[in-house]
């Protein structure tokens, strides 16, 4: 760690915390420079931190007032020239390198401290909700991507695969991160026009492409996104969203608020019963507004096997 000092490097922590509010994803968020959002954000100090885990825990909870549960971490960002993050003030001025995290909760409470806040998801990623796509922003999107890729069949392939562009291409909503780096070096994105010191950008800051956030946070964002849709399938992640007892419609939104995908009701269900994630409660509930629901929880993981399955993810044509 004292030969990374020397150099001119600190290690900074990243989070992504998540959990759902009123059926969909929001993102804990802090102030950051120039009225933009950022992530909960703080250095390790190897002289006080033992771990990086602590470390983490500790300052999100003393910028935020919220405590951690679920956290796994995700990816190293450093990229030089993407303010990612920026260099530290000051005669030093030494990299950053954040160690981004992934967290997720079942509580959005309000009450957090300073600034921070719960902000929706798809204001950072308009275009990832894929439920009710506003045409301004495909339009936008499209045509930017195709002016940017003029000439260049390398460039439009790759456009046409991410975006769907085409009908031959199918969305995979996995693939977060490749869309908003797409976006990013076609500068069709906010922060592509500020890390390249351009003071007149392209695109305005709450446009078709989505809120910019401080620093490298939206590309550490997108990150966590990806890396929680994928999960979704191999892992029951889902139920780290969710409250003790919920009812199939509920846990249906939820998936649907994440993966930003319209499910075939039928065939989820059908899904959830074959994984045998779940049991009855034996209670119901009467807030659906109409006949009440049967109230389920989650089993946990097979004490034998350790198995716990996803969910599968049956997205109506």
């Amino acid at each position: 760690m004292a030969g990374s000092a020397e150099q001119g490097v600190r290690i900074g922590l990243s989070v992504v915390v998540m959990t759902l509010r009123d059926r969909r994803a929001v993102v804990l968020t802090t102030a950051g420079e120039d009225g933009v959002r950022a992530l909960p954000f703080g250095p390790f100090d190897p002289a006080r931190d033992r771990t990086f885990e602590r470390a983490l825990r500790d300052f999100v909870t003393d910028q935020t007032g919220f405590p951690l549960g679920f956290v796994e971490q995700l990816y190293t960002f450093g990229d030089a020239g993407r303010a990612s993050p920026r260099a530290t003030p000051g005669p030093d001025q030494k990299r950053e390198v954040s160690v981004g995290y992934l967290a997720l909760t079942p509580d959005a409470a309000e009450g957090q401290t300073h600034d921070s806040r719960w902000d929706s998801l798809f204001d950072f990623f308009p275009w990832e909700d894929r439920r009710a796509v506003d045409p301004a922003i495909a339009a936008q999107i499209t045509e930017g991507l195709t002016t940017w890729a003029a000439g260049d069949a390398q460039r439009l392939a790759r456009a046409r695969a991410l975006f769907a562009l085409t009908p031959e291409h199918r969305w995979n909503e996995e693939r977060v991160l490749e869309r908003y780096e797409l976006l990013y070096e076609a500068r069709l994105v906010a922060e592509a026009f500020r890390d390249g010191d351009t003071t007149t950008p392209a695109v305005a800051p709450d446009c078709a492409t989505g809120r910019p956030m401080a620093s490298d946070h939206r590309r550490i964002l997108a990150t966590g996104l990806g890396r929680l849709r994928s999960k979704l399938k191999y892992r029951p992640v889902l139920f780290e969203l969710t409250p003790g007892a919920f009812t199939l419609s509920e846990l249906q939104a939820a998936a649907e608020a994440v993966s930003g995908l319209t499910l075939h009701k039928q065939n989820f269900r059908r899904g959830v019963e074959r994984t045998g994630l779940v049991e009855p409660t034996g209670h119901v509930s009467s807030a659906t507004g109409g006949r009440p629901a049967e109230l389920f929880r989650f089993k946990g993981v097979d004490p034998q096997t350790g198995a716990a399955p996803g969910l599968s993810l049956p997205a109506q044509r």
